[in-house]
């Protein structure tokens, strides 16, 4: 258990597992190790599996540096191996000469030392452009996930590929700290804080009560406009739920646009929540209100109260199907960024919570284009 490194076939099981989806415990039993030596390791690589090497077709191979050694052993002429070998005689000559000489000449050693000679670190996009990395900095300050940025760039500075960079740059940019480029401490700024790169993990928020909810309208008699995000005004909703389950938030996302609302609440009872929820309803317009799609939670058990008070239909997903209001899921995700898990949420203020729909607002969404939630809004407004 206590052994030293991993060995190449190791590494290369090590990874495929990675990439797979396994555990740190389900990687280190099969390689009868230790986790943490496991987490050192992924740690070191960012999370990111090392690019598989291969030999260029139109480089000398161990077999053909054998025949190399072969011919100087028997006196032949670098011409007469070369002919023999298929190959120009330059070519001979000066891998000859690159590697000790007639006399010195070894095939195992020649090659092992072409392949460590072989490698040509390439310059990260970050590293040639201090513009780019300031720009990148500057928006991770901002909580813009990588992607965002990366959107956000190709949007901004059209046709200037310097000023473009994917998300995976800069995620091993953070990840990778040996590269020297983005601080640290921006990895604070990333909604996660995880020391290395992983997959998506599904997460559900428990908690509240899921029981039967009186005269609960189905999501599939949700009308088709709401469906197809064509039309403005049909919104989803749910709680995030603070430590213990005794503070709560409720989030709000207009479907079309995926702009944010944040209502503070201070309980999670059908009273005080449809009071909330209206309050915060009725100072849009009417062609925003037109249906609210909500999650199976009791705290809308007087959805009938709050559709008579905002003229908004509720609707309800099936049970154990929060997929079917993604958006609202999604955005709750990027809000844990702002409102970890187990922490009270009850210390912030409804400016604090205006504050965070504005920021979140003002970012950048894969799925407009890279436009931001704000101005699809207001651009429905007008």
């Amino acid at each position: 258990m206590g052994r030293g490194r991993f060995s190449g076939p190791e590494l290369i099981d090590l990874w495929e597992r990675w990439q797979e989806g396994q555990s740190l415990v389900q990687i280190a039993t099969a390689l009868s190790c230790y986790p943490g030596k496991i987490y050192s390791e992924l740690a070191r690589r960012g999370g990111f599996a090392p690019p598989r090497r291969h030999r260029a077709v139109r480089q000398l191979g161990l077999a053909e540096r054998e025949e190399i050694s072969r011919g100087l052993a028997n006196d032949y002429s670098l011409r007469e191996i070369a002919r023999r070998l298929g190959r120009p005689a330059s070519t001979v000559s000066r891998e000859v000469r690159r590697h000790g000489g007639r006399e010195a000449y070894r095939a195992g050693t020649a090659d092992e030392r072409a392949w460590h000679l072989a490698q040509r670190p390439k310059a990260c996009k970050l590293a040639q452009s201090a513009r780019l990395r300031t720009a990148v900095a500057r928006k991770l300050c901002l909580k813009w996930s990588p992607e965002q940025i990366s959107g956000w760039l190709s949007h901004r500075y059209p046709g200037q590929s310097c000023m473009q960079v994917s998300h995976e740059t800069i995620y091993r940019s953070l990840f990778i700290q040996a590269r020297g480029l983005l601080k640290k401490q921006l990895l604070s700024h990333l909604r996660a804080g995880h020391r290395y790169r992983r997959g998506r993990r599904p997460a559900t928020e428990a908690g509240r009560s899921q029981g039967p909810i009186p005269d609960a309208i189905s999501i599939r008699e949700r009308p088709a406009e709401a469906e197809d995000r064509a039309v403005p005004g049909h919104w989803e909703g749910d709680l995030i739920v603070g430590a213990h389950n005794a503070s709560y938030i409720a989030t709000l996302v207009e479907r079309r646009s995926r702009y944010l609302m944040l209502v503070k609440v201070n309980d999670c009872t059908a009273e005080h929540v449809a009071q909330a929820l209206t309050a915060k309803m009725r100072a849009l317009p009417t062609v925003l209100r037109r249906s609210l799609t909500w999650d199976r939670g009791r705290e809308m058990a007087q959805h009938k109260e709050f559709s008579l008070a905002t003229d908004m239909q509720v609707y309800f997903c099936d049970p154990q199907s929060p997929w079917q209001r993604g958006s609202n899921e999604n955005t709750n995700g990027l809000l844990r960024q702002y409102f970890p898990k187990g922490t009270d949420l009850s210390v912030h203020s409804q400016r604090r919570l205006d504050a965070v729909a504005k920021e979140m607002n003002q970012r950048p969404r894969e799925t407009l284009g890279f436009h931001c939630p704000a101005d699809v809004y207001y651009e429905t407004l007008r």
